[in-house]
């Protein structure tokens, strides 16, 4: 048997097992049955024996066939194309519109050249200017993969081959830090900004969903950015001072930016337009809601201007592979979630978390779920995954067991985890793959400076609890 047919037997043995134990004390039998497909969900997006979207697909076509989310064959195919219809997924989607012009119109690459130049004259500096550059792509861009691995990487990786520094040669010379500082960069902006990692996204409508609380754009800023800017502030020189470059000065990349910046000559007519529509979509994400302006109508109709101004193709919408899977998978898994609690599993969840945690104090209770809620990533490889099977069963003991007035700052802070918990393994989040498949950084190594910064982001996040809930 190949290895393939292995990978897609785990999801189906999952499932056939579960489905035949009997449903647990106050969970009917279609509420089990229906927690058995989405366990199976749940390992198929682990392992991938399949596209992502695929498995997401496969389980709410299970769950409508077996008739678990309604009444009629009408109830179920309206609940399986419910996510589809969500407002949060088509953000999502005209936000990979936004990434596509930025790298399209080659923005993206001007603005990362142009922090070289004037930064990058000693290791620290470029350490600081991918950071930067990382940070000024964010808020537009909700791939963090998209963002590091396609926007900032063809361009960081360039820079330590100028001084020898190649995955065989001299690693620790500069590449082994610049690699290091990237990722360690963009897992802090993908928390520092709602729209800056896709499942981000996801969570505000599962905690919409399961909570009552809706998070806008500005409330997730007002929190989000106070706790992690200081912290990308500090990236660069803790990874300076942790995992040291053997060069310490950096003339010639200045050079080699000004060079590239040269090739690429003057900002081109579509290059300013992207800068003013990212500014435009940012400006309404902000303060949309005092101008009666919803964030998803303005990123789509922002999108039809791009497509109208010829900053990107029609043909590149429609061929844009990664924003369809995306729309496809994240609807099928809002689906699913929002069935979780039709069926009656997070009643079932959050009653049995209130007998088992009612001793904890509202505060230690916020902690040890922050901590948990962080940790368990360890036994993840996709922050989606990790959002769809563990959120909503978060969402339900806080709401149990926390007060009102502590939900929503709260909320944030647990949904704010899910960008800074990619750093704590070479598989915890979509870019690490690409930095450390470069070779700079050991398998070993990548874990144990994961540990120290894993660490450190979450002692922050940590602090926000006292500062922002109380």
């Amino acid at each position: 048997m190949s290895k393939k047919a292995v990978m897609m037997s785990v999801p189906v043995i999952v499932l056939i097992i579960l489905w035949f134990i009997p449903a647990p004390e106050g969970l009917s039998a279609d509420g089990w049955h229906f927690l058995a497909i989405f366990f199976a969900v749940v390992i198929g997006l682990i392992i991938e024996p399949v596209p992502a979207a695929l498995v997401g697909l496969v389980g709410v076509s299970l769950v409508a066939l077996f008739g678990f989310a309604g009444d009629s064959p009408s109830d179920n195919i309206k609940w399986l194309l419910s996510g589809f219809s969500n407002s949060v997924i088509w953000l999502i989607f005209a936000a990979f519109m936004f990434a596509m012009g930025y790298q399209k119109t080659g923005l993206g690459k001007r603005i990362s050249l142009i922090m070289i130049k004037y930064m990058g004259k000693s290791s620290l500096g470029l350490g600081y200017s991918v950071a930067f550059a990382d940070l000024l792509l964010a808020p537009f861009m909700p791939s963090n993969t998209a963002r590091s691995a396609g926007t900032i990487y063809p361009i960081a990786s360039n820079i330590p081959i100028i001084f020898g520094s190649t995955p065989d040669n001299e690693p620790r010379k500069l590449g082994s830090y610049l690699s290091w500082v990237a990722i360690a960069a963009t897992c802090v902006t993908s928390s520092m900004f709602l729209t800056a990692l896709a499942p981000n996204l996801l969570a505000v409508d599962l905690i919409n969903k399961g909570a009552g609380v809706a998070i806008s754009w500005g409330a997730w800023a007002m929190i989000m950015i106070p706790l992690m800017l200081p912290i990308l502030l500090l990236v660069p020189l803790l990874a300076y001072l942790i995992y040291p470059p053997a060069q310490k000065k950096s003339p010639e990349a200045p050079q080699w930016a000004k060079e590239e910046l040269e090739k690429m000559g003057g900002f081109s007519r579509e290059e300013i337009l992207m800068g003013v529509f990212a500014l435009a979509a940012l400006i309404l994400w902000i303060f949309g809601g005092d101008l009666g302006v919803h964030s998803t109508t303005a990123a789509i109709s922002i999108v039809a201007l791009m497509v109208l101004t010829n900053v990107i193709s029609w043909e590149d919408v429609i061929s844009n592979k990664a924003a369809w899977n995306v729309l496809i998978w994240f609807a099928t898994l809002v689906s699913l979630a929002s069935g979780l609690k039709a069926v009656g599993v997070l009643t079932w969840v959050g009653n049995m978390a209130e007998t088992s945690m009612s001793g904890l104090t509202p505060l230690m209770l916020m902690l040890s779920m922050l901590v948990v809620f962080f940790l368990l990533h360890y036994f993840f490889a996709s922050v989606t995954a990790h959002t769809t099977a563990l959120l909503p069963l978060f969402v339900v003991i806080a709401m149990k067991l926390i007060s009102p007035e502590q939900i929503p700052a709260f909320m944030i802070l647990l949904a704010g985890s899910l960008g800074i918990m990619g750093i704590i393994t070479p598989y915890a989040t979509g870019p690490s793959p690409i930095w450390y498949g470069a070779g700079y950084i050991s398998q070993a190594k990548w874990w144990g400076l994961g540990a120290i910064f894993g660490a450190i982001y979450l002692a922050v996040l940590l602090v926000g609890v006292f500062i922002f809930v109380g």
